[in-house]
């Protein structure tokens, strides 16, 4: 049985490679999400990618992923997702709505910062995910991804 993982990432990451890429680096969304969905399948997964600047469109992908959801009429059933990477972005120090969809969906879920949010300024060091995170990664760049799908892969007994 083939796992599917959700990659979901938040506002102004579809401007990575070109944002402060003194911070963020020149790697672009385009090119993390290929580089996922390639290591996905060398793992035996599926990888869907999903990226949005808005809360509410974040939290309705995070609550279409739960086994429970089912789509309206004429929507399409998306394929049960086994677990969810996310960086938030932003909504990473703000959001308890993201917080709850989390935890509303039952999904394990790895918390991904391609800067490390503790040596920045001090509002970016709390989040309100990573205490229902099963794990978090930061400061790694654009490798936290893969390090946060072998993460996922190990977790998921798929290696």
């Amino acid at each position: 049985m083939s796992r599917h993982i959700l990659l979901i990432n938040g506002p102004n990451l579809n401007l990575l490679g070109k944002r402060e890429p003194h911070i963020y680096g020149h790697t672009s969304l385009a090119d993390v999400e290929s580089q996922a969905q390639a290591q996905a399948a060398s793992l035996g997964a599926t990888l869907e990618a999903f990226q949005s600047n808005h809360e509410g469109a974040i939290v309705d992908r995070i609550q279409q992923a739960a086994a429970w959801w089912t789509p309206p009429e004429g929507h399409r059933q998306t394929p049960p997702v086994s677990a969810i990477i996310i960086n938030p972005g932003a909504y990473t120090h703000t959001s308890v709505a993201i917080r709850d969809a989390l935890s509303g969906v039952d999904i394990p879920f790895v918390e991904v910062h391609i800067s490390n949010v503790h040596a920045r300024e001090e509002f970016r060091r709390h989040s309100y995910l990573s205490d229902k995170a099963v794990a978090v990664i930061a400061g790694l760049g654009v490798f936290g991804y893969q390090a946060a799908l072998e993460f996922v892969a190990k977790h998921l007994k798929l290696k």
